[in-house]
């Protein structure tokens, strides 16, 4: 079995003996990390080395950034496309014993209708593209991240204490079911089917304490590889320790390798 995870973490350099104690605790095999927000030369490879993990990143000063980290007995091999060639640096894609790991932050959109709203449906448009021809190479898929998306009504706070119907408006949602309908299955939906299961909590108005939150935080996998699907789960504990990242890891356990 291997466990899969994805977690933002809102500066890896803030975080990182935060999620240094999380991968010792937790026996993480991949972790798909996102706001790491530290240029290629700043990522704290050293000390994930002393921990006998390898990863595969891509950065930007003070924004964005993401990284894949996995056990260095794994063999990852970097998938560069047109996609993660942005500016801002929000994709990465590896091989991992021939399963695809699409690592991504979809970027927040501010508010519907403005300009970098656009700019997240013009993102998601190009990330529909490269599903489309990843699955002419790969039958098994994983998407995984902050997808700044809460797809349905169980996966937000019904108040709209944000101000905004940003991450839950009708169209964010559409391309969402769009990425479903490539052929994939929200995994924490496969073993959770309640309402206010969140994974990104406002630092503002006290809103983990009040479970104010979003499920925006997903693991996809492609259909050949539900029936190895054991076990998905947000974990709350990091959100709790002192100085968290505003958002919790979720874990997806295979019964694969």
């Amino acid at each position: 079995m291997i466990k899969i995870a994805s977690w933002n973490v809102n500066s890896i350099r803030v975080r990182l003996q935060q999620l240094q104690q999380w991968l010792q605790q937790n026996a993480i095999n991949i972790v798909a990390l996102q706001e790491t927000k530290c240029e290629k030369d700043k990522f704290p490879q050293a000390a994930l080395d002393a921990m006998h993990y390898q990863a595969q990143w891509m950065g930007q000063k003070s924004y964005n950034g993401v990284a894949t980290v996995s056990l260095n007995d794994t063999r990852v091999v970097f998938t560069d496309t047109a996609i993660a060639e942005h500016e801002q640096k929000r994709f990465l894609a590896v091989d991992y014993h021939d399963l695809l790991i699409v690592n991504i932050y979809v970027p927040n959109g501010q508010a519907v209708g403005s300009e970098k709203f656009a700019y997240k449906l013009s993102w998601l448009a190009l990330l529909l593209d490269f599903i489309v021809e990843a699955q002419k190479t790969y039958s098994k898929i994983i998407i995984l991240g902050d997808f700044n998306i809460a797809p349905t009504a169980l996966d937000h706070t019904s108040a709209n204490y944000i101000g905004d119907d940003i991450m839950k408006s009708p169209i964010e949602q559409a391309m969402f079911q769009q990425i479903l309908d490539l052929g994939f299955v929200d995994s924490f939906r496969l073993f959770n089917t309640e309402a206010k299961q969140y994974s990104w909590w406002d630092y503002r108005l006290k809103a983990f304490d009040k479970n104010m939150g979003y499920r925006i935080d997903h693991v996809l996998v492609s259909k050949a590889l539900v029936p190895a699907c054991i076990h998905c789960e947000i974990d709350k504990t990091p959100r709790t320790l002192t100085q968290p990242s505003d958002h919790a890891p979720i874990i997806l356990t295979l019964d694969l390798l």
